[in-house]
């Protein structure tokens, strides 16, 4: 696999977890209401999701950094 493949596959990848994260972060709160929980579930939710935006953050970087060369 090429830089180019490598850069295109992690791009994707990256735009998958913020569309996911962002999901998440936005239905957070039907879904701790949903299944009766507490708010530290919910805010453990956001927690996950903050996970994930940096995650993509530093794919983007990456690929960003990768495209320089």
């Amino acid at each position: 696999m090429n830089r180019d493949e490598r850069n295109a596959k992690q791009g994707r990848l990256a735009a998958m977890v913020i569309a996911g994260s962002g999901l998440l972060a936005i239905l957070a709160p039907a879904i701790a209401q949903s299944l009766n929980l507490t708010i530290r579930f919910e805010i453990l939710l956001y927690l996950f999701s903050l996970a994930g935006f940096l995650f993509a953050l530093v794919l983007a970087l990456q690929v960003w950094q990768s495209g320089r060369k």
